[in-house]
């Protein structure tokens, strides 16, 4: 009997579920997840996860991944301005001015993570991605040093077709938004299938001085030149320009929430500095993986990226010329030790070394003037690890891992002196263990509890950050963190219950400060108590049917407990032990329905209600709490056996909120607020052939 299928794409704390339906059976499977070394389901999976798949990501707007990303219990993405974001994963945005660090993510099993220690996410176009798989809580054991989690993306154009696909998507929508994005997938033979993903966006942005333009072209390659070998390439260009709007006083944003940073005292204006960065950069890797037997294989990739910036800021123009190196290699083994018992193990290595010559001048209304200070500096990482697991009856999983990281930086002032050698920073070396367990008690009830110690030394932007100045005084952070976890199938997996507890003790936290100038620097805040809880439950109402007035229903809440506080943090004669952490929501609840009518008529909600958030370290400054309302209708319609169009309209902010999202920390003169847009509109078409 013919089968119809019918994808239902969610992410709730962690899973992914596809759900097939005929006839005769009416099931939901459970989709693996690619997490160390190898795929394995969800419910056995030791770690707190979450995999986000492309549908999933296209539930929303498609210019960003903010929304979508928010949707998972213990992530936080945030946007200044269109082209400007942060993202933390179970901590805060104290690093954070712009970028994502503490964090480590991979493109296609490439690190995206310079050596520097800096993610450019901005760089990939939320529609090239395919899937996003999420390992919540330190694991430097496996993948480098890290404090928060991992975030693999997966481009599209992997999966393997017989013919040639393509995909044309056209949106626009309020304050100039306008994005084309095309993805063509082309199997040159039975062997060899090439990817193209191409896009440009801009936007005049809501507030004034920030709009945005950026042109990004991905190549994705794979060829299996051997029945047990395969090649794999992924390689892009973004050229990306936004303008940087600057923070506004609580009183600046009630009288004008629109405007950019004024001037003030003898600093000038956001839009007379032409404020703004410009980053322009190749990124490209090549990994190849042989299965050398049924139980060995072999993975190695090398990977690199070059980076040309350029910030004018209200105070300086900064240039950097960004240049990075690397490699990951492993050895995988897996075999039995008997019927019930399966074990595996891995070794292996990544390194990263990276160049950065570093440029300050005077910013002559957007205009290079004279020089202030120019510096050399190179940074080099290496991660040694290993890992071996034991898995009982398909019941028990017993992970055992430890990673040896290396980091260190050297440094050489070019002016306004010129060092003659080159001074050096030794973060030295530290062991990253992590001991991790899952016993399966039945066939839809998991438990799992792990223990792991989470590293992350500074980056090349908090040693040299826009005070012009090398701080050899930052020490890394480091940690240990607890966790015990649950997930619970019920009534045939039409109710799906994941939540976790954790508790993660963090020494000589990284936080960032702001001069009189508006220059940042970056200091170490003594002990930091993490206590969390997340919590996720996804009931299908309706499970996918081919007649009535709504064919599926589908409902989620995600909820997570952010218990942060400074717990040794003294600056000169202030104490801050004991204050909520900055920069981080005591709650966010984010609900969701997805509901498919008639004629493919597809409608995605989206509920996020955030709580107050401080933005000062003395607790003195809050972000308001706001409640945040989304929604997508779209309708799909085939034209023949070959063509498929599909329409969709959308609103973001339908309950007008006046909120700031992507607030600055600890800003000067009072300057903490990122207006977010009000009530606005897109829409738009896709064209799949």
């Amino acid at each position: 009997m013919k089968r119809n299928y019918v994808l239902v794409a969610l992410c709730l704390s962690g899973k992914l579920y596809a759900q097939t339906t005929d006839s005769t059976s009416n099931r939901l499977e459970q989709v693996e997840i690619k997490a160390y070394f190898t795929k394995q389901p969800l419910l056995k999976l030791t770690s707190s996860a979450a995999v986000l798949s492309q549908q999933h990501l296209q539930s929303q707007q498609s210019p960003a991944l903010v929304s979508v990303m928010n949707t998972v219990p213990g992530l936080r993405m945030e946007e200044r301005s269109p082209g400007s974001y942060r993202l933390a994963l179970r901590g805060s945005m104290l690093r954070s001015p712009f970028g994502v660090r503490n964090v480590k993510i991979y493109l296609d099993d490439f690190p995206l993570t310079d050596a520097g220690g800096n993610t450019y996410l901005n760089l990939i176009d939320p529609y090239t991605i395919n899937q996003v798989n999420i390992l919540k809580g330190p694991d430097g054991s496996i993948y480098g040093a890290n404090a928060g989690g991992v975030i693999s993306l997966y481009s599209k154009g992997y999966h393997t077709l017989t013919k040639p696909e393509v995909n044309l998507q056209l949106t626009g929508g309020s304050y100039g938004l306008f994005q084309q994005q095309l993805n063509a997938v082309l199997p040159i033979n039975h062997t060899q299938q090439l990817a193209i993903n191409q896009s440009w966006t801009r936007s005049d942005g809501y507030r004034q001085h920030s709009s945005l333009n950026k042109k990004n072209i991905q190549l994705n390659y794979n060829w299996q030149y051997a029945k047990h070998s395969e090649l794999k390439f992924t390689g892009f260009y973004t050229d990306l320009g936004y303008q940087t709007p600057g923070g506004l006083t609580a009183a600046q944003m009630e009288s004008d929430r629109r405007q950019s940073r004024p001037k003030a005292g003898p600093n000038p204006s956001a839009a007379e500095q032409k404020a703004a960065i410009y980053d322009k950069t190749f990124f490209g890797g090549l990994s190849n993986q042989t299965n050398i037997s049924t139980k060995l294989t072999l993975f190695a990739n090398v990977f690199g990226s070059s980076n040309q910036i350029k910030n004018p800021f209200i105070t300086n123009y900064e240039k950097r010329d960004e240049k990075n190196l690397g490699t990951r290699l492993y050895l995988s083994y897996v075999d039995r030790i008997s019927k019930n018992l399966k074990y595996e193990l891995q070794f292996g290595l990544e390194a990263q070394k990276g160049w950065y010559d570093i440029d300050n001048y005077d910013n002559n209304q957007g205009n290079i003037g004279n020089p202030q200070a120019k510096d050399k500096l190179e940074n080099s990482q290496q991660s040694f690890f290993a890992r071996t697991q034991l898995a009982w009856l398909e019941r028990l999983q017993v992970e055992l891992s430890v990673g040896l990281n290396e980091n260190k930086i050297a440094y050489q002032q070019r002016y306004p002196v010129a060092q003659m050698d080159k001074s050096h920073i030794d973060f030295g070396n530290t062991w990253m263990p992590r001991a991790a367990v899952s016993y399966q008690a039945t066939a839809t009830f998991a438990l799992r509890a792990s223990i792991s110690k989470g590293f992350s030394a500074p980056t090349i932007a908090e040693v040299r950050s826009s005070d012009n100045i090398i701080n050899n005084d930052l020490k890394p952070e480091t940690g240990t963190n607890h966790e015990f976890g649950i997930r619970w199938h019920l009534w045939n997996r039409r109710v799906i219950f994941d939540a976790s507890v954790y508790s993660y003790q963090m020494n000589d936290a990284i936080i960032r400060q702001v001069r009189e100038t508006g220059a940042e620097y970056f200091q170490n805040a003594g002990k930091i108590d993490q206590k969390g809880i997340e919590a996720a439950i996804l009931t299908y109402l309706m499970t996918p049917k081919s007649s009535g007035i709504i064919r599926s229903l589908q409902v989620g809440s995600n909820f997570s407990l952010n218990n942060y506080a400074f717990k040794n943090y003294k600056i000169g004669d202030k104490d801050y032990s004991g204050n909520k952490l900055t920069a981080v929501p005591k709650t966010v609840w984010v609900n969701t329905l997805n509901a498919l009518f008639p004629y493919q008529i597809r409608l995605d909600l989206l509920s996020n209600l955030t709580a107050a958030i401080p933005l000062d370290d003395a607790n003195t400054v809050y972000a308001k709490r706001y409640h945040l309302l989304q929604g997508k209708i779209s309708w799909n319609k085939a034209i023949g056996q070959r063509y498929q169009l599909n329409f969709f309209v959308g609103a973001d902010n339908l309950l007008n909120q006046k909120y700031s999202l992507g607030n600055d920390i600890n800003a000067f003169g009072g300057r903490y607020f990122n207006p977010a847009p009000l009530r606005n509109y897109y829409g738009g078409m896709n064209f799949h052939f």
